[in-house]
Parts: structure tokens; sequence; C-alpha cells
């Protein structure tokens, strides 16, 4: 009879150990093609806002100096571009375009849900109306009315998600500053950001 040596090992044994080290190659494998991929290809970017365009669609002024009144409508016209620069969808949630004077929200606009497909623009076409009633607690109003110009600001933040192996939340900003000159219905200096 032939005695097995101590070091030699039986060929099923050897088999197992040979297959036990190739999964587990090829999970570190796996392992490390996901970790570059998720640093490299698909590391979540945040979305891009640009102001497209802004415009005034309707107006209606006029002062009463007698009775220190100053009437005062307007509607702008605001088309932003939202751009997905992720190799994957953007899902974003329900937001709001603010109309800004010295700091106090004077008007507003729902923006519904979306989603933007990977490496995709959406195109967001917005009317925000001006809130009259909310201008007047502001104590110098008056004598920005009366001189002709008045400096307003929109912001828009859309929020949302990308998912990549889990969600990752991810927010796009964009502020425009812009004087509005009133007898005319002008737009001018206009810087966005």
């Amino acid at each position: 009879m032939a005695a097995t040596s101590p070091d030699r090992r039986p060929p099923r044994r050897r088999r197992n150990r040979a297959y036990l080290w190739v999964v587990a190659a090829v999970v570190v494998g796996l392992g490390l093609l996901f970790l570059i991929l998720g640093l490299t290809v698909f590391k979540p970017k945040h979305p891009v806002t640009t102001v497209n365009s802004i415009s005034i669609a309707d107006h209606d002024f006029s002062v009463d100096i007698l009775k220190r009144r100053v009437l005062l409508n307007f509607t702008l016209d605001v088309q932003v571009t939202v751009e997905n620069p992720n190799g994957v969808g953007f899902k974003y949630t329900s937001t709001t375009a603010v109309l800004r004077y010295r700091g106090n929200d004077v008007g507003d606009v729902p923006i519904p849900a979306g989603e933007i497909g990977a490496r995709d623009a959406r195109t967001l076409n917005l009317t925000l109306a001006l809130m009259a009633d909310r201008l007047l607690a502001d104590s110098d109003f008056y004598s920005n009315a009366t001189s002709g110009k008045l400096h307003f600001q929109t912001f828009i933040r859309v929020s949302g998600k990308v998912r990549i192996v889990f969600n990752i939340h991810v927010v796009a900003y964009s502020t425009c500053d812009l004087d509005i000159h009133l007898p005319t219905a002008t737009i001018s200096n206009k810087t966005c950001h």
C-alpha cells in the first residue's frame, strides 16, 4: 500500500481550493471595477441651470402722487434650461421659482416634479406674476417706484436624486438680478449666476 505524504493533498481538495481562489479573484475584480466606475464615470454631478431669457409679458404701471398710490402689475416670462450631466437619469421634486424684491418674496410659480434623462436637458417656461400687495410692506417701495426703476431678483432651486448604486441627492441653483424700468417696461442690468 502506498502511503500519502503529509504535504500532498488529495486532488479534489486542491481543485476546491483553486475554485475558491478564482471566485475570490472575480469578486475582488468586480469590486474594483465598480469602485473605479463609481469614482469616475458614474460620479454624481449637480445639474446645471441656465436662465436663457427673461422678458416682461404684461405690464401696468401708474403713479398717483396726490393719493400717494402706486398701481403696479407685471408678469415675467422666464425660460430656464436644466441640464443633467450625469450618466443616469435625474428625478427632481416639485419646487417653486421665486421673484424677490429687497429680500422679500413678491411672486412665485410652481415647478412640477419631473425627470431628465441621462446627459439630457429640459427647458422650463415659467411665468412669474408679481403680487403687488406684498410690495406695499416695504417702506422704500414708493420712492423706488416713483423713480421709475425697481431692482428684483429671481431665484430657482431644483433639487432631486440620481440613482447610481443608491440614491444621491443633488441640487441646482440659479439667481438673476435685474432692474425693471417701469415707464418703458424694459429690463436692464440682468446678471445671472
